[in-house]
């Protein structure tokens, strides 16, 4: 969080410690308050600095963007309202709080994506061939193998695609073309439950419900806390 709250001072550093070179012709964009190659990059440093501080702050903060400008200006001055110990503790402070909004925010996400996969799961139990074990996984068999059962010791190596309930793709080892080989017990528990289901060959659709995922974290920019997952898989072999 530091790092994005200070990217603007952190850019201004390095291009200060960057050896100075033969400037290289630069066509600028048609845009005519950006006359000269340094007019561009004054303006994207500027947008650049508040596109990470929006996605960095929580939805409940509103910044007020003509302070935020005025410290940017007097920033640039031999002194701001605020010396450098007062900022700290401001910031310390400041961090703490976004930490909590955001917290509640993911909390609140999270009870809303887990409603709807409920209802999701509630209703996917009841179709023909779905299978629900005793910790919430579902699963369909599409194709059933024949070879060897992993153990969780186990490395396997597995086609696989993943989507959200909404029917988005997040992960699919089919349209990179290979497959992928892990341990049995180092992936989400509700794919290590499930490979010990299949033998070699076999290929399952699997319903994930979020505690078996990745729970209220959610994982990256695609995967939502709460969120249930869908998965196909096709297990290829199982790698002693």
């Amino acid at each position: 969080m530091k790092k994005t709250l200070y990217l603007l001072p952190v850019l201004i550093l390095a291009l200060a410690c960057t050896p100075k070179v033969k400037p290289v012709v630069q066509t600028l964009p048609a845009i005519p308050q950006l006359l000269t190659f340094n007019d561009s990059v004054a303006y994207y440093l500027g947008t650049a600095s508040a596109a990470q501080l929006k996605k960095a702050l929580p939805e409940s903060f509103t910044l007020n963007e003509k302070l935020y400008s005025l410290g940017v200006k007097d920033g640039f001055g031999e002194k701001g309202m605020i010396d450098e110990e007062a900022g700290n503790a401001l910031m310390t402070t400041f961090q703490q709080q976004i930490q909590e909004a955001m917290a509640a925010e993911q909390a609140a996400k999270a009870a809303a994506a887990k409603k709807v996969g409920t209802d999701f799961l509630t209703a996917n139990a009841a179709k023909e061939g779905v299978m629900t074990t005793a910790s919430g996984l579902q699963y369909k068999v599409l194709t059933e193998g024949t070879g060897a059962t992993p153990t969780a010791s186990d490395q396997v190596e597995v086609h696989y695609e993943g989507r959200l309930i909404n029917g988005e793709v997040f992960d699919s080892s089919y349209k990179r073309g290979s497959t992928a080989t892990f341990g049995v017990g180092q992936v989400i528990s509700g794919w290590t439950e499930a490979l010990q289901l299949m033998k070699e060959g076999a290929k399952y659709q699997l319903y994930i419900p979020s505690d078996l995922a990745y729970g209220n974290r959610g994982s990256g920019q695609k995967i939502g806390p709460g969120e249930v997952l869908v998965f196909d898989v096709e297990l290829i072999k199982v790698v002693k």
